[in-house]
């Protein structure tokens, strides 16, 4: 009787020990509502089909009143290549290496027009930054009632550090309207509308942001997603 009370005893103290190995391993934290948020609207826009991309062409576009503007890229993103298409002349540099006053400048006009295009994957990809959610906010164009996230840039990298941007977002996650705040600034420096959104290869790209008059478009041509 002793030899099995001592074994039940042991018994009953593994089965206690493994129960509650069980309830730890089991016992995970809640996922953060806003990378959450981040990731599905990643990949509404074609986040999971970004790896497959060799290569992107296209033109932007910049209307204000009677005024127009553009720049043309053709981009290799797995070989950093930049090709830098104006009015004046073409260059062609890898943003990996060290560029020189003219590279630079260009590659700041790039990573400036590229997050327009790719804003939505910016949220993944930069390091450096927070991210924030609100549920069932009045949108600054529409006036509809969207769910928002907030991407603000804390880190030192990058051109312009310190800005923050507001995405207004549909229930499919995919974007409707964004509010651009110059050095986290509590007033909107640009707010601007997400529309015409062409899927090209599975990558889900809105065409034209314009700003609620009209007056201002910024849009892309000739776009082409290649895999």
């Amino acid at each position: 009787m002793k030899i099995f009370s001592a074994f039940l005893l042991t018994f009953l103290v593994l089965l206690s020990c493994k129960n509650e190995t069980t309830q730890i391993e089991t016992n995970e934290a809640p996922a953060d509502p806003a990378e959450e948020a981040a990731m599905q609207i990643a990949q509404a826009h074609g986040l999971n089909n970004w790896e497959e991309v060799t290569e992107i062409s296209f033109t932007f576009n910049v209307d204000r009143g009677t005024q127009h503007f553009e720049r043309s890229y053709v981009w290799r993103p797995k070989e950093q290549e930049v090709t830098s298409f104006t009015a004046n002349d073409t260059l062609t540099y890898i943003q990996s290496r060290n560029l020189d006053s003219l590279q630079q400048q260009r590659d700041q006009a790039f990573v400036n027009d590229s997050y327009w295009l790719l804003a939505p994957l910016k949220m993944i990809w930069d390091d450096g930054t927070t991210r924030a959610v609100e549920q069932a906010v009045v949108a600054p164009i529409s006036q509809d009632t969207l769910n928002k996230i907030t991407l603000t840039y804390t880190g030192e990298g990058g051109y312009t550090p310190g800005d923050a941007y507001d995405f207004y977002y549909e229930p499919d996650f995919t974007i409707k309207e964004w509010v651009f705040r110059k050095g986290n600034d509590s007033v909107p420096t640009m707010a601007t509308t997400y529309e015409d959104y062409k899927n090209i290869n599975g990558m889900n790209i809105p065409t034209m942001h314009q700003d609620s008059t009209g007056a201002f478009k910024l849009y892309f041509t000739n776009l082409s997603i290649k895999k």
